[in-house]
């Protein structure tokens, strides 16, 4: 369920937004118009919108600037706490994984950046199916993440790392759980969603499905 990297997540917490914002040679790629990315989660967004993975906080700072009610479930207690400082009392920071969370009211919009990776395909497609039974028709899923057009794009962005030596970048694909759009679109579809991408630099999508 994505919580076998939270020791990941308690080392990267003081130095996440460092890397978001390009001062990580290795990543500066994935993060390439990071301000763009977290902007087109939020235009897509409407209503109540429960974030999953949200660090520490950029999105739910932006979704909350848009007046948005937002609900972010957060694993990692490093994360939670920066963000929770980030946003004062303006939003809760609650415990929570993209398949274990408590949610009292009705959700618009699911949203993630940067965080679906750690779910194997299978969890993929069961975290699909519970949100397809909170969502009603018209509700969407807002994800941004890395995720590639084929396998074999996959496999190029790894040996494109190594060869430029960016060690920890290409130990970071292979280890995750990075997907396709053909698989992603599979599994929405089987729970009843319509989906579109766009891409948003070399690694990053924004994937937007649609409950019908």
């Amino acid at each position: 369920m994505g919580r076998e990297f939270l020791d990941l997540f308690e080392d990267w917490a003081d130095s996440y937004d460092d890397t978001v914002a390009g001062k990580d040679a290795e990543y500066k790629d994935v993060f390439a118009k990071y301000e763009d990315i977290l902007g087109e989660v939020v235009s897509r967004s409407n209503g109540t919108v429960v974030e999953f993975g949200p660090g520490t906080g950029n999105l739910t700072a932006k979704l909350s600037e848009a007046g948005l009610n937002v609900i972010p479930f957060e694993p990692s207690p490093e994360m939670r706490l920066i963000g929770q400082q980030k946003l004062g009392d303006k939003v809760s920071f609650l415990d929570g994984d993209f398949l274990e969370f408590k949610l009292g009211d009705g959700v618009d919009t699911i949203v993630s950046t940067y965080a679906f990776h750690h779910l194997t395909d299978e969890e993929k497609g069961k975290a699909f199916g519970i949100y397809g039974n909170l969502l009603a028709q018209g509700g969407k899923i807002v994800f941004a993440d890395t995720m590639f057009e084929t396998e074999q794009h996959y496999q190029a962005a790894i040996d494109q790392a190594t060869d430029k030596g960016y060690l920890n970048l290409a130990e970071d694909l292979k280890r995750e759980y990075y997907t396709t759009l053909e698989v992603l679109q599979r599994l929405l579809t089987a729970e009843g969603f319509t989906v579109d991408f766009q891409q948003m630099n070399n690694f990053v999508w924004v994937m937007e499905a649609t409950k019908q």
